[in-house]
């Protein structure tokens, strides 16, 4: 997979430097293409935005409202299209909108009323997530009094932001401790956007109850509960995945909202079937598991890797799985291949790892197995 740096790429920034010269009458395009160019290669994603929001601030009016002025006329014109769009002669957009949304953020707190219009048609082309953030937390009140007007919008893109950039614990954004202690304040847009027509739009909802779900499960379980209630497909998605990890940690009253129980199973045999994993290739396990029911019971299965940490401990991770109904009496047999290769987001140990289930948030079995870094050696090798 290419690094997410390079969409901020030398020919991002030679679009960039053409528009600019297309709105700037003084502008020196070969010194700004220097000016970034010279850097960029060493630079990582938010460096390398940050150089060139430094480089475009530089030559961007002083007047804040000329300032964004420019910034509006430097975007693309189409701005209803998907989110993957990218820059080009005609506009900005896509990736090209992150060091625009440093600009904005960096200068606009002194005008909420023109940054937010300008985040507005920014978000259409890209997303403005990461932008409005410093807006919420230097004023919240004020923020949420306009992002409020804004959930009937009709671009969708417009209608995620209101979700999205309001998220307490939004990945790669600056977190919001008011709305960490309190998401009150945002729940009104949740409820107004909850049924909106695009997935898009809900599943962002879902990831920011998610959010809030860390901090207050018994609040979003009583949310849950509330939009289960006579719920089409589309909302009780929304709300599963809303409820992912409550339902993975096994919060009692999330369960119940989806009208799961304590499990009345049995476990007759959790088999790991590679003792010692290759770093690289996968662990395989399988499950037996028996009905102690009298009637049919819903279960969601999850699988928890207990991988090994630099101090030698061993941390749990939830892993979804499956979900069915079984009859009273049935038995089950389930296998599962989970692949242990390289990740940004793990560091892995050598060593005795372990794998358990998770059954309706319940944790039964628990079963060792060995974690080789090193390829093993070759008959050829060994033999010499």
């Amino acid at each position: 997979m290419e690094p997410f740096k390079n969409k901020l790429s030398a020919d991002l920034v030679r679009i960039i430097a053409r528009l600019l010269k297309r709105e700037l009458n003084a502008f020196d395009q070969s010194a700004f293409e220097e000016a970034v160019l010279s850097k960029l290669e060493a630079l990582e994603l938010k460096q390398r935005a940050q150089q060139m929001a430094d480089e475009m601030d530089r030559v961007l009016p002083e007047d804040l409202g000329e300032k964004f002025w420019v910034i509006k006329k430097l975007l693309h014109p189409s701005s209803n299209g998907s989110i993957d769009r990218s820059s080009d002669d005609e506009g900005i957009a896509g990736w090209g909108m992150m060091p625009l949304g440093m600009i904005v953020s960096k200068h606009g707190l002194a005008d909420y009323d023109l940054s937010f219009a300008l985040m507005k048609e920014m978000t259409k082309r890209a997303t403005a997530e990461f932008d409005v953030r410093p807006f919420l937390d230097a004023d919240q009140g004020r923020a949420l009094d306009i992002l409020s007007l804004w959930v009937a919008d009709p671009n969708v893109h417009v209608r995620r932001l209101v979700s999205e950039g309001t998220r307490p614990r939004l990945p790669w954004g600056m977190r919001l401790p008011k709305l960490v202690q309190d998401p009150s304040p945002t729940l009104p847009l949740l409820e107004a956007l909850k049924d909106d027509p695009e997935e898009y739009v809900r599943r962002s909802v879902a990831n920011h109850l998610n959010d809030i779900a860390k901090d207050h499960p018994d609040l979003v379980a009583d949310i849950a509960e509330a939009w289960l209630q006579d719920a089409r497909p589309e909302r009780r998605k929304l709300v599963r995945h809303a409820c992912r990890t409550l339902i993975k940690n096994g919060h009692a009253r999330t369960l119940a909202a989806f009208g799961l129980q304590a499990p009345e199973v049995r476990l007759n045999d959790l088999k790991i079937k590679t003792p010692t994993v290759q770093f690289g290739t996968a662990l395989e396990f399988e499950m037996d598991l028996t009905s102690n029911a009298k009637r049919s019971q819903d279960l969601i299965f999850d699988y928890v890797v207990h991988f090994k940490k630099a101090n030698g401990a061993l941390a749990p991770k939830v892993f979804k799985w499956t979900k069915m109904s079984m009859g009273a009496g049935e038995q089950v047999r389930l296998a599962r291949k989970h692949p242990i290769r390289q990740i940004t987001t793990r560091t892995y140990y050598p060593g005795v790892q372990a794998i358990s289930l998770r059954i309706n948030g319940q944790d039964v079995g628990y079963q060792e197995f060995n974690l080789e870094m090193e390829p093993a050696p070759s008959t050829a090798l060994a033999a010499a």
